[in-house]
């Protein structure tokens, strides 16, 4: 593939078990642009885990985004919202930590549907020890 050539968005995807959407809460259009972005990664990603960030929440003067709109679109979309700070590390290890539990999580359950599954799919087969002798 050449360097000019559109890489399908499905490769940017691949073996993604968590995902951070991230907008501006002083950008109403990033704001806009989550929507998009969450219907991408529904797009190209199985099951995967999601969370959503406001970031800059650090200067109420600027902010344009209300926290009980992102709340609320967050509900709507079955994702947890973290407004931030990464220039006043505000709820930022949070964010992470909440990330990492639901992936760990998530991998946790999938391993146990699998042995759950391979549990079902088992044949017993079991030494019957009453024989009825038959004569011919």
């Amino acid at each position: 593939m050449k360097p000019w050539e559109e890489i399908p968005a499905a490769v940017y995807y691949r073996g993604t078990h968590g995902v951070i959407v991230v907008y501006d809460v002083t950008s109403a259009e990033s704001f806009v642009n989550v929507k998009r972005w969450l219907h991408e990664i529904n797009q190209n990603c199985d099951d995967v885990c999601r969370i959503l960030v406001g970031n800059k929440n650090d200067d109420p003067e600027r902010k344009v985004v209300e926290t009980e709109d992102a709340y609320k679109f967050a509900g709507q979309m079955g994702i947890q919202l973290f407004e931030t700070s990464a220039k006043e590390n505000v709820n930022v290890e949070e964010m992470f930590n909440c990330i990492t539990e639901l992936v760990l999580r998530a991998k946790k359950d999938n391993l146990a549907k699998q042995q759950q599954q391979q549990q079902n799919d088992v044949v017993k087969l079991t030494k019957n020890s009453k024989r009825k002798k038959r004569c011919c």
